[in-house]
């Protein structure tokens, strides 16, 4: 056919276009599903905007929703035109004149681009069609997508071709509408109007020039030039729309030289009230997926995913009740023991004076204070200290009140929280996650991420190290003084922590005894025997991810580690020595129901079944040898039933800030962990702040409403017998001895006490259990 054109020009001219045409017809229909998906004409005519994921327990209850908000709230006459305005002159200046593409502005971004001035030629309509319709997500592409160059040459003209489809169906004016009503802004603000109430506290049409050129100005890099982080880059893009509205009728010279001078006048006040059913456990999730949705090219708040997760709603609303019931209590201990003095203390208990400024000067808004007051401190103050409405947390729900900034960090300040965790060792499946005790004002989660010392806590990895390298249960250390030399940071230090009472009883102790009675001692005595780097391997070695520094006192639990940590770490003894990456998901599907992918436990041997089995029978110590830290839990009498065995180690950081019990039964592991979110404000004696009766109160409150409900599917029972052989000796009873119930915890010694290393848990009245 083409041999008919005489002129060779001509004919390859004709050859290329009937190419061209072959090309797009091709990516039009996805020809041998090559090119992917393209939106057709009834896609174009009733978009869908974006179908959120929803997030489901492990026995089909919805527990939250990823979605975005306000995605075409707002009409054409509803948008100030100053907005479009501003859209227009920076985007796309020659919108009103083309029909979708604009192949003037293509191409001379493409010879701007190839002289080195790097910029896009895409129209607003094309900016729509990939926003709209993710022309350019792996969903989208076909077969062809393996193919670097060819992938985007694709996606550009699905683009094209869309733009086309867009303008065919929408007016100018309701194009405007579509894209102002999906771009994204940042800081989570899907469409204009969530936009200007996030940014300015003000519906779209009420903006003004300024305040439409640094919204408008954003879309080039919604982190680079966001207002709230980057106030001076914000400005000078918001001056560089500016200058484009001017230069192209929007503005006049002596409005552009006004707007330019102005201040960016964020008023971040507006506060959303639909939270998409926020929680930590949604939170958390979102987390553990990020990675897997970035490898596979998915959107949470858009792509309609179904997400199964561990989580056990029986076992989570227990755990909440534990919280809810427990920490109502404490806030009423904490209150009742500092009244209407400041809790925040230095180590020494002297009140930190610049407390308020300090926490002022983190808040977000200071930044934008200092600049607006031209660091103006009476003025900042002034602010700081103006009365306004608002709600805040109590434990007898939302109170309405007027503080200032001020009262408001104080108010807080003083509020204690916590992070729980339980785990099905054996499945590897998180059954409870609560990351704090209202998400609503405190997102923060205290489960993976915060980290806090873990004081006494931390102990079992040296007794782990001591049998997996020699020693039994029974064998013997004296309680007496110690004194460690060691080396930190080229200095020569020494360390000598005393035990409970300042006093050392003489008596020879087994591992055990020693373990289930955190002596401080003899813990420190096996740490120097093993060496304090082999403590820190074997904390490593079964779940612990946090750089730990190899000091004597890390046995001691001297540095900081998470709830989840800790939970998984310990749930290798239970796991027959195996090491495991707990589940939070194990399934994901499309909105059709179609699985996407499962995600299966995955486990490695670090210790042997036999040291695995034998730490089990350490943990129990802590209720079944004198003087047991765990003891406490005799108390919860809905606990000890049917034989019954439960283990667990209590753990107090320094002046009680921290407070922790781990639990463990003959299927769970749980981890708690009691504090106040600013280290220098915590309990002030033993009896109020300790792990025993601070954290391992909610872990008696919660099993006992386990073992209360036949539906939960955990009862009662001893721990499991021995895995293997077991070669080394552990049956040796402690004596039974009286112990002073009033005993001091080493915790009440000041900090210097320990040479700044935190000081043990507390040594509770010694119950006989049998």
């Amino acid at each position: 056919m083409f041999r008919r054109i005489k002129n060779r020009y001509l004919r390859y001219f004709t050859i290329f276009i009937y190419a061209v045409i072959i090309f797009f017809c091709s990516i039009e229909l996805n020809f041998l599903w090559l090119f992917g998906y393209s939106p057709d004409m009834q896609d174009i005519k009733s978009p869908s905007l974006s179908v959120g994921s929803q997030v489901y327990t492990a026995d089909g209850k919805l527990i939250g929703e990823y979605y975005r908000e306000n995605r075409s709230p707002v009409e054409y006459k509803e948008i100030s035109p100053s907005l479009v305005n501003a859209l227009v002159a920076t985007e796309d200046v020659r919108f009103y004149k083309h029909g979708g593409v604009d192949y003037y502005s293509f191409a001379t971004s493409m010879l701007s681009t190839a002289k080195g001035d790097k910029r896009g030629g895409s129209t607003i309509t094309q900016q729509l069609a990939k926003n709209l319709f993710s022309t350019r997500k792996r969903k989208s592409q076909g077969l062809l997508r393996h193919i670097p160059g060819l992938r985007v040459l694709i996606s550009k003209c699905k683009e094209w071709l869309t733009a086309y489809k867009i303008e065919h169906v929408y007016s100018k004016e309701e194009i405007l509408t579509l894209y102002l009503n999906t771009v994204p802004f940042g800081n989570n603000s899907f469409g204009i109007k969530t936009a200007t109430l996030k940014f300015f506290d003000k519906t779209p049409d009420a903006v003004t020039p300024a305040e439409a050129a640094t919204l408008i100005g954003m879309l080039k890099g919604t982190t680079l030039y966001n207002p709230i982080n980057n106030p001076e880059r914000a400005i000078e893009r918001r001056n560089t729309v500016l200058s484009q509205m001017e230069k192209n009728g929007y503005l006049k010279k002596a409005e552009f030289d006004t707007y330019t001078k102005l201040p960016i006048g964020l008023n971040l006040s507006y506060v959303e009230n639909d939270s998409h059913g926020d929680s930590y456990i949604r939170e958390a999730v979102e987390r553990w997926l990020k990675k897997w949705c970035k490898d596979n090219d998915y959107d949470l708040y858009e792509d309609g995913l179904k997400i199964y997760t561990t989580i056990d709603s029986r076992l989570q609303e227990y755990a909440e009740e534990a919280v809810a019931e427990k920490m109502k209590m404490l806030q009423k201990r904490f209150d009742g023991i500092w009244g209407t003095k400041n809790p925040w203390r230095d180590s020494k208990g002297v009140e930190i004076k610049d407390f308020l400024l300090k926490a002022e000067q983190h808040l977000p808004i200071y930044k934008l204070l200092v600049k607006k007051f031209n660091g103006d401190t009476i003025q900042i103050k002034q602010y700081f200290e103006k009365p306004k409405r608002m709600k805040v947390f109590t434990w007898k729900g939302e109170k309405d009140t007027t503080f200032s900034s001020v009262d408001s960090i104080k108010y807080y300040t003083r509020i204690l929280n916590t992070g729980m965790m339980t785990i099905e060792p054996s499945s590897g499946n998180i059954k409870v996650w609560v990351g704090g005790i209202n998400h609503k004002y405190f997102n923060y989660d205290h489960v993976n991420q915060s980290k806090r010392q873990a004081g006494s806590t931390f102990k079992p990895f040296a007794y782990l190290t001591a049998l997996d390298n020699g020693l039994t249960p029974c064998d013997k250390f004296t309680d007496k003084p110690v004194s460690i030399k060691y080396t930190d940071g080229g200095k020569e230090q020494v360390w000598a922590p005393n035990n409970a009472d300042f006093k050392f009883s003489g008596m020879e102790m087994s591992l055990r005894w020693a373990m289930g009675k955190s002596v401080n001692s003899i813990t420190a005595q096996v740490t120097e025997k093993v060496g304090w780097d082999k403590v820190v391997e074997y904390a490593h070695k079964v779940g612990i991810e946090s750089p730990l520094k190899a000091v004597p006192s890390v046995s001691l639990g001297s540095n900081d580690v998470s709830v989840y940590e800790m939970v998984r770490a310990y749930s290798t003894f239970l796991n027959k020595g195996e090491k495991i990456d707990p589940l939070l998901v194990t399934k994901i599907t499309d909105q059709d129901g179609n699985t996407l992918q499962d995600f299966v436990l995955k486990t490695e041997r670090v210790i042997s079944e036999e040291v695995a089995w034998l730490m089990l029978y350490m943990f129990r110590g802590g209720m079944e040898e004198p003087g047991g830290t765990s003891q406490a839990l005799w108390e919860y009498n809905g606990l000890w039933k049917k034989n019954n065995q439960i283990g667990g180690k209590t753990g107090t950081s320094s002046d009680y800030v921290d407070g922790w019990y781990m639990g463990i039964t003959k299927d769970l592991v749980t981890g708690i962990w009691v504090g106040a979110d600013d280290r220098s404000v915590h309990f002030t004696t033993s009896e109020s702040g300790e792990g025993s009766h601070t954290a391992l109160p909610i872990f008696g409150s919660f099993m006992e409403r386990v073992y209360a409900d036949p539906k939960s599917g955990y009862t009662y029972g001893p721990f499991p017998k021995p895995w293997s052989k077991i070669t080394k000796s552990y049956d040796c009873p402690s004596p039974r001895i009286s112990t002073d119930t009033l005993a001091t915890d080493s915790l009440a010694m000041p900090l210097d006490t320990l040479n700044g290393f935190p000081a043990p848990d507390n040594q509770p009245p010694g119950i006989n259990p049998q």
